[in-house]
């Protein structure tokens, strides 16, 4: 792995929210300007196929991206802001998991993305 890869890897591994290719080079190059959108770009893809990064789409036509080793959690997308919000609700996971049963399977994971917009007072 290169210093940039690596510089890149830890950009990764640091974000707590989640970053596209774009907002990755932006924060990448802040510790090491000769990084180039290309080397972003490849390192992503390399990270992605090695299944240590995972791809999120939550309508807004970017591609994101977290840690796939990260903890569980759901994703609830703000859809006037794009805002992201990370959640874990216990409910929520057993529901799943007697649906899937009841259907005949066991799960394995899941993904949950819920689109909202903000309730007005």
């Amino acid at each position: 792995m290169t210093d940039q890869r690596r510089i890149i890897a830890q950009v990764i591994e640091t974000s707590e929210d989640h970053p596209d290719v774009e907002e990755l080079h932006a924060r990448a190059i802040a510790l090491d300007p000769r990084i180039s959108l290309a080397t972003v770009y490849r390192t992503v893809k390399l990270l992605e196929e090695a299944g240590i990064l995972e791809r999120l789409e939550f309508g807004d036509g970017r591609a994101r991206f977290e840690d796939s080793q990260r903890a569980h959690h759901d994703h609830l997308i703000d859809m006037e802001t794009g805002e992201v919000i990370e959640f874990c609700d216990p409910e929520i996971e057993e529901l799943q998991e007697r649906i899937a049963r009841r259907l005949g399977y066991r799960l394995e994971g899941h993904r949950l993305e819920l689109l909202g917009r903000k309730l007005k007072s």
